[in-house]
């Protein structure tokens, strides 16, 4: 369809050159590495500008360059974090941004099913950086009514939420199942890069002047977000393109039944099951299909897929298990990224500085463990096993961190790479490879309209355990940290137990085999 081709990729003077579909595939994969970078560029400042919101003015010089004398002990801070209660007022701050995003995820995947992906990631992303660029207007405005604050952080979280399930996806559209962990796995560093970007940006500006670190990360993605809207193609089919092998068969098509006969199997009953059961869901119905022959391709009738509704996705196999596992996945990888620092610098003879540097090999550990598990479900084909196998080692390598990782900087660096190896391998093979796998799930027969709904429903239950984990690590670290850790090996093992049953399942499958 000429109306659904993006108005920059229909003005360029030619086509992609050699393979189209390759050619595309890689455009995507790093335009929307790009779009999700940005995301996480423009969530970063607030945790670095925390601190000169309130920091200690006995060591910071006036204007003149001169120390400021007198009985003003907090004449440097940013009224209303000021006073004695500010640790609790950024938590505030950090708590609803975390529970807006949590819960605007799931109306976000919702929409983005019933509109072009391309106009709603763009409008996310422009209605982003100007909220990033509003919290920073603060400093230039001289606001300091708290209202102010949270409520560019509530409605900052909301359009946030507009990322994640539109990257996937444009990724789950054009990346088949066959190398999808691998290559998701590897985008997946979108969000480590992101995180370092947002730091340097905002570090740049925080001493001098704050409202700059916030305001040059909206300028850059609401930028984005208009080349996004001029040049992002969010599905093959907008420009003629092959579709993806979405089950790994080798085949391009769009119907599980076909892809069976053509394998020379048949239709589990299980899965009979399932499909009929979802054809009695409102809200979810994939249209007529016609089989092409001669070229394997199942081409859609007149009749358009339609969205699938929130409660049909909960019933596609596996949605629900994985959602549930990601809760606590999540809620055990965000408290290490809102605490680790400071249990670094509480458990050892360094500063907070040096504490904040060390913790961000857990972070380069997470990485490595995302391309890990992506290679490795890819190799096997059985992700619930991947994830099982990661989360069941992460316990024990969580227990031992605790009793050793503040010895020295050698044994705090290498268990904190191993860590974040297994604690963030599962939970970014979930929210990439497992969503796009489950959004295109065979018993959806062809209907592409479904990755943002599942993906939404996924990472939405998983980032509710994103703020409540950071909250709960609150409360129990005044009783020690052994106690932190407890809770949050106990939330691994509940992570783990969630996807028993569909480890079983894999490995009964493979023993068939």
């Amino acid at each position: 369809m000429v109306s659904a081709v993006p108005p920059g990729i229909r003005v360029l003077p030619c086509g992609p050159c050699g393979d189209r579909n390759v050619t595309y595939r890689i455009y995507i994969l790093i335009f929307t590495f790009f779009c999700y970078t940005c995301y996480h560029m423009s969530r970063k400042p607030i945790s670095v500008v925390k601190s000169v919101l309130h920091r200690n003015c006995s060591k910071v010089t006036d204007d003149t360059g001169s120390p400021h004398f007198g009985n003003d002990t907090t004449w440097c801070d940013w009224q209303p974090f000021d006073g004695s209660d500010y640790s609790q007022l950024f938590g505030t701050l950090d708590l609803v941004y975390l529970f807006a995003y949590a819960i605007s995820m799931f109306f976000s995947g919702h929409i983005a099913e019933r509109m072009n992906l391309r106009y709603f990631l763009s409008l996310g992303m422009i209605m982003t950086g100007l909220l990033t660029a509003a919290f920073g207007m603060g400093y230039f405005w001289n606001i300091h009514n708290l209202g102010f604050y949270i409520a560019i952080q509530v409605v900052g979280g909301m359009f946030q939420s507009t990322g994640w399930p539109a990257v996937v996806a444009c990724m789950g559209n054009w990346y088949g199942k066959g190398k999808r962990g691998l290559i998701m796995g590897i985008w997946n560093s979108h969000t480590s890069v992101g995180n370092i970007l947002g730091s340097l940006i905002a570090g740049g500006f925080v001493t001098a002047n704050w409202g700059w670190s916030f305001v040059i990360p909206g300028i850059i993605i609401s930028v984005l977000g208009i080349f996004v809207f001029l040049f992002l193609v969010p599905d093959p089919k907008d420009v003629g393109c092959t579709l993806p092998d979405h089950q790994g068969t080798g085949v391009t098509s769009d119907n599980p039944a076909v892809n069976k006969a053509q394998e020379g199997g048949s239709e589990s009953e299980e899965n009979k099951q399932l499909l009929a059961s979802l054809h009695n869901v409102p809200g979810y119905g994939a249209g007529p299909n016609e089989y092409n022959s001669s070229a394997n391709l199942i081409r859609p009738v007149a009749t358009p897929d339609k969205a699938i509704s929130f409660f049909a996705a909960l019933r596609i196999p596996g949605v629900v298990e994985f959602s549930l596992c990601l809760f606590f996945a999540k809620l055990v990888s965000y408290t290490f990224l809102f605490w680790l620092p400071k249990y670094i610098s509480s458990k050892s003879d360094i500063d907070a500085e040096k504490a904040a540097d060390l913790s961000t090999f857990f972070d380069v550990g997470g990485i490595f463990g995302g391309i890990a598990a992506g290679l490795i479900s890819d190799y096997t084909g059985a992700r619930a096993s991947t994830c099982v196998l990661q989360l069941m080692l992460a316990a024990p390598v969580m227990y031992i961190y605790n009793l050793y990782g503040s010895i020295d900087l050698a044994h705090s660096i290498g268990l904190s790479l191993l860590c974040g190896f297994m604690v963030n391998g599962p939970y970014a093979l979930i929210t990439t490879a497992v969503s796009a796998d489950l959004g295109t799930h065979k018993v959806l027969q062809g209907n592409s309209r479904a990755l943002a709904t599942v993906t939404a429903i996924i990472d939405g239950t998983g980032s509710i355990g994103a703020a409540i984990g950071p909250l709960l690590a609150g409360i129990i670290e005044t009783t020690g940290w052994n106690n932190v850790f407890y809770m949050l090996i106990g939330s691994d093992v509940l992570s783990m137990l969630f996807l028993v049953r569909l480890f079983v399942k894999e490995i009964l499958e493979k023993v068939r085999k």
